[in-house]
């Protein structure tokens, strides 16, 4: 018996070395696992909150979302079924689910791809050439959404790119002459040669190595709203494709299910050699969620804003160990 506890052990171990690979907002990468007799237990690390830029902890959630599937996608395609209750505990608030395996499981061709995916997913901040993203993944993207009581809005018309396009602008531009928020962001900026394992490294958005030490102060000190704006404009209106998430309520039950819904679209566009990038600021710029959602078919809150298309490869962003993150 404690010679099957400690293989499950090792087992459960390696299925957070996946779940630690989700994305998350400026990498901060905000949760803890703790194993449990049969199972995980996932918990937010409110210590990597964003309190300017994430003042309720949406996007915090959101990332703790998307390391839940890929810890259940991990352990699936390990031959372990599992059974997932998410906030089960209201005395307990973050404590966002507890994952129980239950026995075993065969994974299909499809859990196979998804999870084989992980390991090359990237958030790719480069331009993206012009091929359209192929319209067969689209009903795919709508169906693993839907399973997760998310809605999603693909957006290739032009004269509705750009009017998304100017939020983002905007939005770049607000969050870019505030104190608070430039400050907030330089803690999670790194130079290129660096021994964290969190935050974003120069290389993320294409800065080499001498630039990449004044990123910090640069980011800290001066007012890049309007230069930034013009970037993302450029490459928002330039992707092929952008895409909108979101659900009918706006909770923490609903941001779990957008960073199930979220991870599992990436996977899904990795898989078919796709990129992505997010572009979330006139979701988190308050005054701006309202436009975004005018832009919606669907009625409810716009949770995650991303664009897609076909891009050169770029270097993964560091990661925390599994000892790091384990409670």
């Amino acid at each position: 018996m404690r010679r099957r506890s400690s293989n499950l052990n090792k087992r459960l171990r390696g299925a957070v070395e996946f779940a630690v690979l989700a994305p998350s907002s400026h990498n901060t990468q905000p949760w803890k696992f703790r194993i449990v007799r049969d199972g995980i237990e996932l918990y937010a690390d409110r210590d990597r909150a964003l309190p300017v830029v994430d003042p309720h902890d949406r996007e915090l959630t959101i990332s703790c979302g998307a390391a839940l599937y890929h810890l259940r996608l991990a352990l699936n395609c390990d031959s372990l079924a599992t059974l997932i209750h998410v906030l089960p505990s209201a005395d307990h608030p973050d404590l966002l689910a507890r994952l129980r395996v239950s026995g075993p499981h065969t994974p299909d061709e499809d859990e196979q791809e998804l999870f084989r995916a992980i390991a090359h997913r990237r958030t790719n901040r480069q331009p993206f050439d012009h091929r359209n993203v192929p319209l067969s993944i689209f009903d795919e993207w709508y169906l693993d959404l839907k399973e997760h009581n998310c809605w999603l809005q693909l957006v290739e018309d032009k004269t509705q790119k750009h009017i998304i396009a100017d939020l983002i602008s905007e939005g770049d531009r607000l969050q870019g002459s505030d104190r608070r928020f430039r400050r907030e962001l330089s803690q999670w900026v790194h130079p290129n040669r660096t021994s964290c394992r969190d935050g974003m490294p120069g290389y993320a958005h294409g800065i080499n190595m001498i630039a990449s030490y004044l990123g910090p102060l640069m980011v800290r000190t001066f007012d890049w709203g309007e230069g930034q704006a013009a970037k993302d404009r450029q490459l928002a209106e330039g992707s092929p494709l952008l895409a909108i998430i979101g659900t009918q309520d706006d909770t923490p039950e609903a941001w779990m299910s957008t960073g199930q819904a979220l991870a599992k679209m990436l996977l899904r566009g990795t898989s078919r050699g796709l990129s992505a990038s997010f572009l979330n600021q006139p979701i988190e710029v308050t005054s701006l969620r309202p436009e975004i959602e005018d832009q919606c078919d669907e009625k409810g809150f716009p949770q995650i804003l991303l664009r897609w298309g076909y891009g050169r490869e770029v270097p993964a962003t560091p990661r925390r160990s599994v000892e790091e993150v384990l409670v």
